[in-house]
C-alpha cells in the first residue's frame, strides 16, 4: 500500500556507510513508541462519545464543554515545538519517560473529576504531556534506525499507529462507556502508561543533542498566550456578547502575537525559523492542513452528539457509525501514489480538500433524510478527501523546505495539525451553540438552552423534538460553513502548492 512518510522521514540520515542495522531490540523499542502514538491518537478522538454522558453528571456550560474538549488540543500545539527542544536539551528517553507519568496522573485526575473545572485543568495537563511524547518518538526512531530502509519501515509502522488509533478511539469509547461510567475513556489509560514506563525504561536508548541552540522559553510562552487568548475572547464573545473581557483578552492575544513575530526575527535561534513561511508552497501547504483538521474537527465534535443526542444511538453504536470516515481516510492511500503521478502534489491537495468539502455538503443533506445510509456515504466521501489532503499536504510541506530545515518543518506540520483540530472545535464549535440556540423556540429554556446534552430528561415530548431539530438545523450550517472553508482551502492548494509529479509518496 502507497503511503506517505511522515516528516521525520525527510530528515537526511547520517553516513549510511557506517550504520549499523537495527536488530530485535531495536524493534522492540519501536513497539514501545508505537504504543505511546495509539495512546496519544485514542485520547484524541475517544472524548466526543462520552460527552453526553459527562454533561449528565457533571453540567458543564457550553463554554465548560468547549474547553473540555479543545484545551488538550491548545497545550498539545502550543507546546510540541518547545518540548522538542526540552528533549533534544535533557534526552529523549528521559522526557518521555517524565512524559508518560505525566499522562497518567493527569489521565486519573481527569476520570475521577468532581466538576467542570477540574476537568478542563486535567486535559490541559494531558495536552502538556502528551507534547512532550509526540516528539521523543519521533527523534528515538531517527536514532534507533540509522540505516534509510529500515527507518522507512520504522516510520510506516510509526504513522500506521497513529491512523490505527484513531479508529480504535470511538470503539475503545463506546464499549467501555456501554459498560462503565464517564471517567472509564480516561482511566483505560493507565494500564498503557505502565506498560510505556517498564517497557521504555529497559528498551530505549537514550540520545540529545550533544550541542542544543538556547531554549526560547519566552517565544514558547508567548504563541500559547496568543493561541488561548484569542479563542478565550471568541468564546466569551459567543457566551456572553462583546464585554470588556472579551475586548481586553483578545487585544493581550493579538499583543503576544506581534511580540513573538518580532521576537523570532530578532534571536539566533528562534522557537520557528518564520524564513520557512517565504516558501509559497510550504505556506500553502500547511495553510491547507490547518484548514482541513479545522473543519472535520469542529464538526464531528458535535457529530457525535448527534447522532447520540437526536439519533438516540448509544455510545457504541455512534463509535461504530463514525468507523466509515476513519476507514475512509486510510483506504484512500492505495491511490495516492497513482494520483500524485499523474496529477501532481498540489492538484491532487486541491482534489482531496474539493472531495472533502463535497463530503461536508452531503452530511449536511443527509442529517434531515431518515436512516443512516445517507450519513454513511456522506462520511466515505469526507474521509476519503481528508485522508487525501491530509497526507500529501505533511509531504508537501517538508518537501518545500531544503533538507537541513525538515526538523522544523516537520514540528511545524505538527503543530498545524494539533492546532487546526483545536481551533475547530473551538470556534466552530461556538457557531454551532450559537445557532442552536438562536433556532430554539422562545419557550424551550433552562439546561437545554445552555446545551442539548444537558437537557437530559428534562424536555417532554414537543420541546425535546424542538431541540433535537434545533441542534439537527445547526449541525447542519455548521457543516455548509465547513464546506466553504475547505473549497476555499482546495482552490489555494490548486494554484499555491506546486504540482510537480517526481514528488511522489514513497512505498
Amino acid at each position: 500500500m502507497s503511503s506517505v512518510a511522515p516528516p521525520s522521514a525527510a530528515v537526511p540520515a547520517a553516513r549510511e556507510g557506517e550504520a549499523r542495522p537495527a536488530g530485535a531490540r531495536e524493534w522492540a523499542a519501536l513497539a514501545v513508541l508505537v504504543l505511546a502514538v495509539v495512546l496519544l491518537a485514542v485520547d484524541g478522538t475517544v472524548l466526543a462519545l462520552a460527552v453526553p454522558a459527562l454533561s449528565a453528571e457533571l453540567q458543564p456550560t457550553a463554554g465548560q464543554l468547549l474547553w473540555i474538549g479543545d484545551v488538550y488540543g491548545f497545550a498539545l500545539a502550543g507546546l510540541l515545538v518547545l518540548m522538542g527542544g526540552l528533549a533534544d536539551r535533557f534526552g529523549r528517553k528521559r522526557v518521555l519517560l517524565v512524559g508518560s507519568a505525566a499522562f497518567g496522573v493527569a489521565s486519573a485526575v481527569a476520570a475521577f473529576a468532581p466538576d467542570p473545572a477540574t476537568l478542563v485543568a486535567a486535559r490541559a495537563a494531558l495536552g502538556v504531556a502528551a507534547a512532550t511524547l509526540m516528539p521523543s518518538t519521533l527523534s528515538l526512531i531517527r536514532n534507533l534506525f540509522p540505516v534509510a530502509q529500515q527507518r522507512t519501515r520504522a516510520i510506516a509502522l510509526w504513522s500506521a499507529a497513529a491512523s490505527g488509533g484513531a479508529v480504535l478511539g470511538p470503539l475503545v469509547g463506546g464499549v467501555l462507556l456501554e459498560h462503565f461510567w464517564w471517567g472509564s475513556v480516561f482511566l483505560v489509560n493507565l494500564p498503557v502508561v505502565a506498560v510505556l514506563l517498564v517497557g521504555g525504561w529497559l528498551l530505549l536508548p537514550e540520545s540529545r543533542d550533544p550541542r542544543p541552540g538556547r531554549l526560547d522559553v519566552l517565544g514558547a510562552v508567548q504563541s500559547v498566550v496568543a493561541v488561548l487568548a484569542v479563542v478565550y475572547a471568541v468564546k466569551e464573545v459567543v457566551g456572553s456578547g462583546p464585554t470588556p473581557v472579551a475586548g481586553a483578552t483578545a487585544l493581550a492575544g493579538v499583543l503576544a502575537a506581534v511580540l513573538f513575530v518580532r521576537r523570532q526575527r530578532r534571536i539566533p535561534s528562534p522557537l520557528v525559523d518564520l524564513g520557512l513561511f517565504a516558501s509559497r508552497a510550504f505556506s500553502g501547504a500547511l495553510a491547507s492542513q490547518l484548514i482541513a483538521l479545522f473543519a472535520l474537527m469542529g464538526l464531528l465534535y458535535f457529530f457525535s452528539q448527534y447522532l447520540q443526542l437526536v439519533r438516540g444511538h448509544t455510545a457504541l453504536e455512534a463509535g461504530l457509525r463514525e468507523l466509515p470516515l476513519t476507514l475512509a481516510s486510510l483506504g484512500v492511500l492505495v491511490v495516492v501514489g497513482p494520483l500524485v503521478a499523474r496529477a501532481g502534489l498540489g492538484r491532487a491537495i486541491g482534489l482531496g480538500l474539493a472531495l472533502s468539502a463535497v463530503g461536508m455538503l452531503a452530511l449536511a443533506g443527509a442529517g434531515s433524510l431518515p436512516g443512516y445510509p445517507g450519513l454513511a456515504v456522506a462520511l466515505v466521501v469526507l474521509g476519503a478527501g481528508f485522508g487525501l489532503a491530509f497526507t500529501l499536504s505533511t509531504d508537501a510541506a517538508v518537501g518545500a523546505v531544503p533538507p537541513h530545515r525538515a526538523g522544523t518543518a516537520s514540528a511545524l506540520s505538527e503543530t498545524s495539525y494539533e492546532l487546526g483540530a483545536a481551533l475547530g472545535i473551538a470556534l466552530l464549535g461556538s457557531l454551532q451553540t450559537v445557532l442552536y440556540r438562536a433556532q430554539l423556540p422562545s419557550d424551550v429554556g433552562g439546561a437545554a438552552r445552555e446545551s442539548l446534552a444537558r437537557a437530559g430528561g428534562g424536555l417532554d415530548g414537543e420541546a425535546l423534538a424542538a431541540a433535537r431539530d434545533a441542534f439537527t438545523w445547526a449541525v447542519q450550517v455548521t457543516s455548509l460553513g465547513a464546506a466553504a472553508l475547505l473549497a476555499v482551502a482546495a482552490g489555494t492548494a490548486w494554484r499555491v502548492i506546486p504540482s510537480t509529479r517526481s514528488r511522489t509518496p514513497h512505498t
